[in-house]
């Protein structure tokens, strides 16, 4: 089968592989209609994921169709179409009793890190019965790509860690698909204000029309002073760190109110200063969290009530043939105006 295989910081190849095949009882083997690349891709590209190995195939979302399944399997048979989740989770450890699957003592985010993942013709994913969800008739399968990972990401991590409420105010700091994700979920909670920061024009008007109330170009370096402008002096209640460089969580510390909360998305590679000197009497919570997918049942109900339009999220679309293309448009997206790119196995 083909596969897009990193091979070390900056380097990726398509490649010829052997299709997967069932390992354990609750394994299923699934090949794949569509799949995408996140930002999470790009870090590991960067060296940023140490868990990644070369020799990886990447990918950690996509839906597709069950090919085989182990013994253990009940829930899903061949011909099955299926939501693949960014998170394997066991549903039996202590971790996932509590709703951590992200921390599954077998599972949590394994596909494209510690194990084969999804760009590629076939992926084979572990505890099928709790980590695949079927996909509903008539369902767009482009807009259920997004339920792998990006929109229960920007919910769970941003939106609910974030503490989000109806008359709040909330700065997004990132406006790529993360970013923008937590920028349409956030808005089930009615906050007053939601302002999106960011270097790229063309994703601050993506944002004012997913709904961002004010947006601000973070170029001139005078962000902080321009979000504490609209909010009085006084900060916002909720700021989501939503690219994962230094840079923009230290605005996040700059902007965030006391008594408010900083809600980390982005994934790190590098430290972060922390300035406890100024903050640590102002009563905030920094909260940190990889997404553990337990809202996916509820955001797929609100996609098929056509109450959230993950269709906006999608501005190219490649095949598999052509995916080394659609890295480097995604990877530009200043020049290519990339948000989320579909790839057709």
């Amino acid at each position: 089968m083909k596969a897009l295989v990193y091979h070390g910081p900056g380097q990726k190849a398509l490649e010829t592989r052997p299709k997967p095949q069932i390992e354990a009882p609750g394994d299923a083997i699934v090949k794949l209609v569509k799949t995408t690349i996140c930002g999470t891709d790009l870090h590991i590209l960067k060296g940023d994921v140490a868990t990644c190995a070369p020799g990886r195939i990447l990918g950690h979302e996509g839906v597709g169709i069950i090919d085989s399944v182990g013994a253990g399997v009940t829930a899903f048979r061949p011909g099955d179409r299926v939501l693949i989740s960014c998170i394997s989770s066991c549903g039996k450890c202590d971790y996932c009793r509590r709703g951590l699957y992200s921390h599954c003592t077998t599972g949590g985010w394994i596909l494209g890190n510690e194990i084969d993942g999804t760009q590629a013709e076939y992926v084979r994913t572990p505890h099928a019965d709790t980590s695949l969800y079927r996909v509903p008739a008539g369902a767009d399968e482009e807009a259920l790509v997004m339920l792998s990972d990006i929109l229960p990401t920007g919910f769970e991590c941003g939106v609910l860690n974030g503490k989000v409420e109806p008359g709040s105010t909330v700065a997004i700091v990132g406006a790529g698909p993360i970013g923008l994700a937590a920028l349409l979920t956030a808005q089930f909670y009615a906050p007053a204000e939601i302002i999106m920061v960011d270097l790229d024009d063309n994703r601050l008007d993506v944002a004012r029309r997913f709904g961002a109330t004010h947006t601000i170009n973070s170029a001139d370096g005078k962000a902080a002073e321009a979000v504490k402008a609209l909010t009085g002096g006084i900060g916002v209640d909720t700021a989501i760190e939503a690219v994962g460089i230094p840079a923009t969580f230290l605005l996040c510390e700059d902007i965030v109110a006391p008594g408010g909360v900083i809600a980390n998305v982005g994934v790190h590679g590098v430290k972060v200063d922390l300035h406890l000197e100024r903050l640590w009497a102002h009563n905030i919570t920094i909260t940190t969290r990889l997404v553990d997918t337990v809202t996916t049942p509820m955001l797929l109900k609100t996609v098929q009530s056509k109450k959230l339009d993950p269709l906006q999220l999608i501005t190219h679309r490649f095949t598999l043939d052509q995916i080394i293309d659609a890295y480097d448009t995604f990877s530009r997206a200043a020049d290519t105006k990339a948000l989320k790119v579909i790839i057709s196995a």
